[in-house]
């Protein structure tokens, strides 16, 4: 599975999770030269606390696109360690 925006690249994976939809990838998949830290933050009911990262590719910005979960709750252990994404980013395989 490859995760794209603008354009590049920014993570690429045999080995992702889907949840809800969601394909979850190995955070040593995501390309850390395109990262920026986020404040933001949202609660799952089952996931707990996710935070987030930026896009930051060719100079355009992606405000939030990817998430985490830094401590998942004890259901949801398959997304620990494994980011995904939304905002326009494309996930194929």
């Amino acid at each position: 599975m490859k995760a794209v925006w603008n354009g590049e690249v920014i993570a690429e994976s045999d080995d992702t999770v889907v949840v809800e939809g969601n394909h979850y990838f190995p955070r040593a998949a995501l390309r850390d030269d395109v990262l920026e830290a986020s404040d933001h933050h949202t609660t799952c009911g089952w996931k707990g606390q996710a935070s987030y990262y930026t896009l930051n590719v060719g100079g355009q910005r992606n405000a939030d696109a990817v998430w985490f979960y830094p401590d998942p709750l004890p259901g949801a252990q398959q997304v620990a360690d494994r980011v995904a994404f939304w905002k326009g980013v494309q996930v194929t395989d």
